[in-house]
């Protein structure tokens, strides 16, 4: 398998949506809003993906100042992708975009929470939460 990485790169909110159905991130996000996604999609400043060929496969979206702090909003991998290093891959690639200051700051979903500290990341029990006023998502 010959998986592609780009910054950039140019893909539709429902290749999104069909992204984030394929991988466990699917759950947590709003997946029959696509204006949500177009926002998501459209608003965040550093965006890395992998492909395997016109297939998207993996997605890192992030916003950042490039200097001091990046929030890794989303990172989702097609279920049929996953344990062969795309997901590390693609946070090198965001990283690789930022000056080497700045540090990566990010939200676990619960059935990645053991997957964080193996590729580097310290836990950080200060991380608060105010949700917004519609909820998309299952308690």
């Amino acid at each position: 398998m010959d998986i592609h990485y780009k910054s950039g790169a140019t893909f539709t909110v429902a290749e999104m949506i069909d992204l984030y159905r394929r991988s466990t991130l699917g759950k947590r996000r709003p997946l029959d809003r696509p204006d949500i996604f177009g926002q998501m999609r459209d608003n965040a400043n550093l965006v890395v993906t992998a492909w395997d060929g016109d297939k998207l496969v993996g997605i890192a979206r992030s916003l950042t100042d490039f200097g001091y702090v990046t929030y890794l909003a989303d990172l989702a991998v097609d279920e049929a992708y996953q344990r062969q290093g795309i997901g590390k891959r693609l946070i090198e690639e965001t990283r690789a975009r930022m000056a080497p200051t700045c540090k990566i700051v990010l939200l676990a979903a619960p059935r990645a929470n053991e997957y964080y500290p193996q590729i580097g990341f310290e836990h950080n029990p200060r991380a608060w939460v105010l949700k917004g006023e519609v909820s998309f998502t299952p308690d």
